[in-house]
């Protein structure tokens, strides 16, 4: 065929066929992983879409061209942190996460602000996909350019960020205002989203002991804001909040916010939400946070990839993080993988090959 005639004449024009292997799956998938995180980094937001394809792929060529995507949104290139203020809103199903995203959307877009939400979903079984597709429950424009909205499936990974959601967050972080992750249920298999968010939202319905018991019985980390939703409901919105406020005060954590609001319109609470939002991003030290979270990643998916034993080989936990510590603050969480993998390389190397061996 005549489209087979051109192909062949493109591929011997290219000269080096190993060259041509390599590059296949970035013009396969029409992405170049490097011009791509350059856009973002300029705040072009019209590459977000085609960054989070790249990043969603496993095979060998996108996945090299994911790293050059990565490296070009890193703050050693960025020079510093990402700008987005990055929000972790998490919660048990039904506590009604998605409406409470679609009026913080319209606020956040109403002043201006670029908005981009990965909602993390169950995964179907049978193909892996997403179940529920919260991208469709969230209300917003869709010709809106300044907001994104993508479903992503939490895969097999025990808590609540699929694989390629970390990338992703470091990806938007460099080009949107807001980036919000919403993780499916909540408690103790949920707690990765404190390590790519800068501030922790839990949300509740009226009525919610499990979350209360949750918070005296230590099984739930105490978020940097608790969220009621339903205040229309009237009287059990308000005794949910006075139980979560005595909880929270018998924890040591009464400054925490509470807050009740409605996502019904006429919509409550929503600018109060947003402005408790903002003044906890002013009082982190991003920079700080930023890199333990970063260093916090790097060690659990190094055990998620060696398990015990191979953070055993490199001394323990302890020893690894301190060794993560003594990394730059800017280091991204591939670079810190990378020094983990190289010394555990070292580790093995100088194993004995043979248990009678002299050491």
């Amino acid at each position: 065929m005549r489209w087979q005639a051109r192909r062949e004449r493109a591929l011997a024009a290219a000269g080096d066929s190993s060259t041509h292997r390599l590059n296949r799956g970035r013009n396969e998938h029409g992405a170049d992983g490097a011009a791509l995180g350059r856009r973002l980094r300029e705040r072009d937001l019209s590459a977000a879409p085609a960054a989070l394809n790249l990043l969603e792929q496993r095979a060998v060529g996108p996945r090299s061209e994911a790293s050059a995507l990565l490296r070009e949104v890193s703050p050693q290139a960025l020079g510093g942190e990402a700008p987005a203020h990055v929000v972790g809103l998490t919660g048990p199903p039904g506590a009604g996460k998605s409406s409470l995203l679609s009026a913080l959307v319209a606020t956040w877009r109403g002043a201006g602000q670029s908005v981009a939400v990965l909602a993390v979903d169950p995964s179907s079984k049978r193909s892996g996909g997403s179940l529920l597709g919260d991208r469709a429950r969230i209300e917003h424009d869709p010709e809106d350019s300044g907001v994104l909205i993508r479903s992503t499936a939490a895969g097999a990974r025990l808590g609540g960020l699929a694989p390629p959601t970390r990338a992703a967050v470091q990806a938007l972080a460099a080009a949107f205002d807001m980036v919000v992750v919403e993780t499916v249920g909540v408690g103790q298999s949920e707690t990765d989203v404190e390590d790519v968010a800068d501030t922790v939202v839990v949300v509740v319905q009226p009525g919610a002991g499990d979350t209360l018991q949750f918070l005296k019985a230590g099984i739930m980390e105490v978020p940097d804001v608790l969220v009621i939703t339903k205040a229309d409901h009237g009287d059990p919105a308000r005794r949910s909040q006075r139980d979560l406020e005595a909880a929270l005060d018998a924890l040591g954590s009464e400054a925490t916010p509470v807050l009740a609001v409605s996502s019904v319109p006429p919509t409550s609470g929503i600018d109060e939400l947003s402005a408790a939002l903002a003044n906890h991003r002013e009082t982190l030290d991003v920079t700080t946070v930023r890199a333990d979270a970063r260093r916090r990643a790097a060690l659990a998916e190094f055990a998620a990839e060696r398990g015990e034993r191979g953070i055993r080989a490199l001394g323990g936990r302890r020893a690894v993080t301190s060794l993560l510590a003594e990394q730059q603050a800017g280091a991204d969480m591939g670079t810190l993988l990378e020094v983990l993998e190289r010394h555990a390389a070292g580790e093995e190397s100088s194993t004995p090959s043979s248990p009678g061996r002299e050491r």
